[in-house]
């Protein structure tokens, strides 16, 4: 239900009530209702159907929306608004509303001892953000990531719906007053009410938008080339990864390949030096050494990309058959210097109105390649004196080109090949994660990447991954123990048969751990693709309520099951119990212990009581064989447990159809037994399950259909292996 009328103070406001309880509120001052967000015109946020209110009350003087999990409270003689739970406890009180052209500011009264998570990549330090003053724009370096959300321990969350370059100051004079200004000179804004993060997650992301599911392969370890490197060498480090027996799945390279270093025009050529003969082969239907690469030694491959193209008038395009191509100029000098990248944004010199972005790629795509990764480059510079095709201003622009780009790049390669494509970009803004996957960009594979990971996930976004540090003990194990996995080699050396038999046997290990893990993973992104909730957890997203998890920096769930501890030797155990994976001992929660880590690991991985794990075949590639084998790791629990194992053929669009396998593990179990029920799907391509079970006494018997089934007892970890377990129901009996 939508209600829209004037203030007293002459402010023109509308507030709807969206399924799920979710409040759309805008207040404009007199003759500017019409203004939207160019996330609004362009399509970019998701139509969440109205509701009706439970009740609501509407006279001169208020209004009063009450839904199933909180009411907004309008004064109309001030034009403030008040957010209260279905307790009509007050959560969220405006106090202040200030307009001018340019900008818009609003502050509101807060409780004392609550907290605030969200914003993105603001933050390498922390993920609560009491008492800091955040800047939501697209940065270099110091902000790749930027989404003008947070949500609140108090159970609320506040979503700014603009492009413009907003400002948040998180009571940092300590008054419990919070406030934000925002450059589109309106309030534009979703408010969310739910009793945890989760709920609040899931709530924004039915606005937002959820995940798309990537291709399988692109959960495999990639290796990124040296920039120096040319044909021979690509193919001889992707070689190498077989040679040595080391799981790898993409051979990338780096903005080397180009005739013009970091060309960013629709002309731009493979090297042919490095890279010769490239247009001849393909033109007379000879092999290439990308046919080497992915069809002789199975891999996907991918290019650097870099962008500064004009993406607003296929924008306008798409919205209109009848939209006039102009082509844009400056309209100021004032340009900005990025000492980073070491030049100015100048006039558009690149674009050619009248062609999209992707439509030049386009025979890229046709000698082989994957996807592109799109590096930040002049996505995170000012343009203060751009005007683009559509008559947007870089201040409206700016946060707004990343979200064109990733879109603009999925539904060009999805349409061109009729395969899911995968975005990868290190760079975001409101609705970013129904896209792309990201990386940190510059900021190397150290322990502060990880922070900077859980303010991402705090907006609903996990699918991401670091510049591994390759060469390190500490680095390979948080670099292979993330959604995704990469070494990237642009300036670096980090093969792994340079740096001695004991950093090649770590890489075998650890890749080949990630490649068992990969039904493991691949079912947990299905079910984000569905929740919004990523499957990367921050402690003090899946233990909101659990003090200490609000400081942790050096943890993070890799899906529901797994605790995965990097750079430290000390690990806080949240709720429940634990399973040293690597040497079998368990752990009561909610204590810090020391815990020493094997001479050939590099960090700690646990499993949480009531675990169930897909685990695949070891393959050198995805698809190297069909995954018609599955070990499940179970870790039983008295309350049963439930996993949700999700197949497709890994690379097509036809699971949008509803062409894939969803079939159903559960598990529970005490001292005296222990129940596993296998339920496949009837299109399920397991053919042969087996089971190992993490108890701590060996068992007397397993039994199925009444029968005793082999098993065997590991005394040391504390395991029980069944070899061939059955459709149905397996029962340990001790």
């Amino acid at each position: 239900m939508r209600f829209d009328f004037t203030c007293h103070c002459d402010r023109t406001v509308s507030v709807s009530l969206l399924q799920g309880g979710i409040f759309h509120l805008r207040i404009t001052p007199v003759g500017r209702e019409n203004q939207i967000s160019a996330l609004e015109k362009y399509g970019y946020l998701e139509n969440v159907p109205e509701e009706n209110p439970v009740a609501f009350e509407n006279n001169a003087d208020f209004l009063e929306i009450e839904s199933s999990k909180g009411s907004l409270l309008f004064d109309k003689k001030q034009a403030f608004f008040e957010l209260t739970d279905v307790n009509k406890k007050s959560l969220f009180k405006q106090t202040e509303l200030s307009f001018n052209e340019k900008c818009v500011s609003a502050a509101f009264t807060v409780s004392a001892d609550e907290d605030f998570a969200g914003f993105g990549d603001v933050s390498r330090e922390r993920f609560f953000h009491r008492g800091e003053k955040i800047s939501c724009w697209v940065r270099n370096v110091k902000s790749y990531i930027c989404v003008p959300f947070f949500m609140s321990t108090a159970g609320y969350g506040l979503l700014l719906n603009s492009t413009y370059k907003s400002i948040f100051d998180m009571d940092s004079a300590k008054n419990n007053t919070i406030s934000f200004s925002d450059g589109s000179g309106i309030i534009d804004l979703y408010l969310f009410t739910g009793k945890d993060f989760k709920e609040l997650l899931g709530a924004c992301t039915s606005v937002t938008g959820r995940p798309a599911l990537p291709p399988v392969w692109s959960f495999g370890l990639w290796h990124i080339c040296n920039n120096i490197s040319n044909a021979k060498d690509a193919v001889e480090d992707a070689y190498r990864y077989r040679e040595h027996k080391i799981p790898c799945d993409v051979i990338g390279l780096e903005p080397g390949w180009m005739e013009t270093t970091y060309d960013y025009s629709t002309q731009k050529k493979w090297d042919p030096v490095r890279f010769p003969l490239m247009l001849e082969s393909f033109k007379f239907r000879k092999r290439t050494f990308v046919d080497a690469i992915k069809y002789g030694m199975g891999y996907h491959f991918e290019l650097w990309l870099c962008d500064n193209y004009d993406l607003t008038y296929e924008e306008e395009r798409r919205l209109s058959k009848d939209f006039k191509v102009e082509k844009s100029e400056v309209i100021t000098d004032n340009e900005e210097f990025d000492e980073h990248l070491g030049r100015d944004c100048y006039d558009d010199k690149i674009t050619i109105p009248e062609e999209p972005w992707f439509e030049h790629l386009k025979s890229f795509v046709d000698w082989g390649a994957d996807f592109f990764k799109t590096d930040a480059s002049d996505q995170v510079n000012n343009h203060p004196g751009r005007l683009y095709g559509n008559g947007m201003t870089d201040a409206e622009c700016h946060n707004f080109y990343p979200l064109m780009l990733m879109r603009q790049m999925s539904e060009g390669f999805a349409q061109h090949t009729n395969r899911r494509p995968f975005i990868f970009n290190p760079c975001g803004w409101t609705t970013f994660q129904k896209w792309a996957a990201t990386w940190t960009g510059d900021t190397g594979g150290g322990l502060s990447t990880l922070c900077g990971i859980f303010n991402t996930c705090f907006v609903g976004h996990g699918l991401t991954t670091v510049d591994m540090d390759a060469n390190k003990k500490e680095g390979i194990h948080f670099g292979y123990l993330l959604p995704l996995s990469q070494i990237n080699n642009y300036s670096s050396w980090k093969m792994p048969w340079l740096w001695g038999a004991e950093i090649i046997e770590m890489h075998r290990f650890y890749a080949s751990l990630r490649s068992r893990l990969i039904p493991y993973l691949y079912s947990c992104m299905y079910k984000t693709t569905q929740d919004g909730i990523p499957f990367l957890l921050p402690p003090a997203l899946e233990f909101q309520n659990d003090p200490v998890c609000r400081s942790l920096k050096h943890e993070h769930l890799l899906g529901p099951s797994l605790l995965v501890s990097s750079f430290t030797d000390e690990v806080y155990f949240p709720e429940g119990e634990w399973k040293d994976y690597w040497q079998g001992s368990y752990f009561s929660g909610k204590q810090t212990l020391s815990v020493a880590v094997p001479e050939n690991r590099g960090g700690g991985l646990f499993v949480r009581k009531g675990a169930i794990i897909p685990l695949g075949p070891v393959m050198q590639y995805r698809q190297e064989r069909e995954v018609d084998e599955v070990e499940i790791y179970c870790y039983p629990s008295e309350e049963t447990s439930c996993f949700k194992y999700y197949e497709d053929d890994g690379i097509s669009l036809d699971y949008k159809q509803g062409k894939y396998a969803l079939s159903e593990i559960t598990l529970t179990g005490n001292d005296k037994t222990v129940t596993l029920t296998v339920s496949p799907h009837p299109e399920s391509r397991v053919r042969q399950w087996r089971a190992v079970f993490a108890v701590k006494t060996s068992p007397q018997r397993v039994v199925f259909g009444g029968k005793d089934v082999p098993f065997t007892w590991d005394a040391d970890r504390q395991e029980i292996s069944v070899s061939e377990i059955y459709h149905g129901t397996t029962i340990i009996e001790f």
